[in-house]
């Protein structure tokens, strides 16, 4: 590949040149760069509206990009090691149903852990690709779930030669890294794909001192949420190929569910954000990393909390971390992670990412400043003084291992029955539960129905964390098979 300048961001100067030429608009949108719509105008800026577009000779086409998309795409897969790179607007759901869509057709397995995001296992439900699940287990004292164990891959490699891939997580919503050099030649060993949901790993590719990325280890596809730690606009991603995978073919099964009317907002966000990375990435995560490991050493002076770090590392399952994560286990102070992110948005107007039964993330980027990090840091020191009880209320439980009985898509797809919840155990299930975020199911189609997994739910409802995936928005009733198997 021809070297190209990173400096260079052929969609914004395309978008600008454009608004230069004083083009009389008589295609789509139809707000007509917001005269059409004064409110959104306002609201957005005419500056925005002026550049939400439509595909058009000077600035290509997503679906099938010969010249600035083109010449952008080259420039991503240059900065980020990989052979292409696929501008990806339906979000990284798309990109790594995607990456499933190319590696497997219908009855084809693909070997992954249980803990993925739900878009992997629509992508199963997609195509019929059959699951075969490695249990990530779960770390004693945090309640998390691990990275995948090189013994336990080998032995489901073992058990199934006929895999036609194996998905990876990496990093965990948590941090959390799996030793992705071993697993990546262990699959390749066996002639399988490897396929990793980097969803939120974009900083492993341009900071110093951080765990591996799935291009510098050989993976075959990786799919990238620039718009977590890269910068860009929510919704906006990258998919990576590399080695022998077909640019050509690769693109066919993105078009088979991503949009055509790719929006040229989020398609410059990712131009600019990879532009800025390539160029300056060093130096943002070094400062991300040294804001996250202050606050990290902050938040451990106050007790009974533990910001967790690269101690946890055992060579496996923990085979690194990510430093620029602020993970912190609450379980010590009586107060599940779900509780505390609610006081902290409702009483001190902080909003972290995401809590559990056991712990909270709170995301760290260049965007923040020291001040927020103390009044975080501050709110949590009153949080444990005001609330904090016997740790002994809090749920304590083990990685459920799923009893799969029918593949995800035969059990979406069966003839159904609806059931109250508490009345289902026994049945299988034929849709999700799920806490969003992060979004892994706690029951996916296909997975027998527990007593253990039923009072898991509950109190997952009792401590306010927020369930999707029935049909029923209150997570009352569940449709199940209407047979039991």
């Amino acid at each position: 590949m021809t070297h190209l300048s990173q400096e260079k961001a052929p969609i914004m100067e395309a978008l600008n040149r454009y608004k230069h030429m004083r083009v009389v608009p008589f295609d789509v949108p139809g707000h007509k760069r917001g005269r059409g719509n004064e409110e959104l105008a306002a609201f957005l800026g005419e500056q925005c509206l002026a550049v939400d577009v439509n595909s058009m000779k000077p600035l290509d086409n997503l679906c099938h990009p010969v010249s600035i998309i083109k010449e952008a795409e080259q420039l991503a897969a240059q900065a980020f090691g990989a052979k292409h790179a696929f501008f990806m607007v339906n979000g990284t759901t798309s990109a790594v149903q995607a990456m499933i869509m190319t590696a497997c057709k219908a009855g084809d397995k693909i070997i992954m852990p249980r803990n993925v995001h739900r878009s992997a296992i629509n992508a199963l439900i997609l195509t019929g690709a059959v699951p075969v699940y490695v249990n990530p287990g779960v770390h004693e004292e945090l309640g998390i779930p691990l990275g995948m164990s090189v013994q336990d891959v080998e032995r489901a490699i073992l058990e199934n030669p006929d895999a036609k891939a194996i998905l990876i997580n990496n990093p965990t919503y948590y941090g959390i890294c799996s030793n992705l050099q071993a697993l990546t030649d262990l699959a390749h060993e066996h002639q399988m794909l490897v396929l990793v949901d980097e969803a939120h790993g974009t900083h492993f590719y341009f900071g110093e001192n951080l765990p591996a990325s799935a291009m510098s280890v050989g993976a075959d596809m990786a799919s990238v949420s620039m718009h977590k730690s890269g910068g860009s606009l929510t919704q906006s991603s990258f998919l990576l190929i590399n080695n022998e995978m077909s640019e050509g073919h690769t693109r066919q099964i993105i078009n088979l569910t991503q949009t055509t009317s790719g929006s040229y907002l989020l398609l410059s966000s990712l131009d600019i954000s990879r532009k800025n990375l390539a160029l300056h990435g060093r130096q943002v995560f070094e400062k991300v990393a040294q804001m996250s490991q202050y606050t990290r050493d902050e938040i451990n002076k106050i007790g009974g909390y533990y910001a967790f770090s690269k101690e946890l590392l055992n060579g496996d399952t923990i085979f690194d971390f990510d430093v620029t994560k602020l993970s912190v286990h609450t379980r010590e102070i009586g107060l599940a992670g779900i509780e505390i992110y609610d006081i902290l948005r409702d009483e001190y107007d902080i909003q972290i990412e995401f809590g559990d039964i056991g712990n909270l993330l709170a995301y760290i980027s260049v965007g923040d400043r020291q001040l927020d990090l103390e009044r975080l840091v501050a709110a949590l020191a009153e949080i444990k003084r005001r609330y904090a009880k016997d740790k002994n209320d809090v749920f304590d439980h083990e990685y459920i291992n799923p009893q799969v009985v029918a593949t995800p898509q035969k059990a979406f797809y069966a003839p159904k029955k609806n059931l109250p919840l508490a009345e289902s155990a026994g049945y299988i299930s034929s849709e999700f539960v799920m806490c969003y975020p992060p979004g892994i199911p706690i029951l996916a189609p296909g997975e027998r129905i527990t007593t253990e997994i039923l009072d898991y739910i509950a109190y997952c409802k009792e401590k306010g964390c927020f369930l999707t995936g029935t049909e029923d928005s209150a997570i009352q009733h569940i449709n199940v098979l209407k047979e039991v198997e």
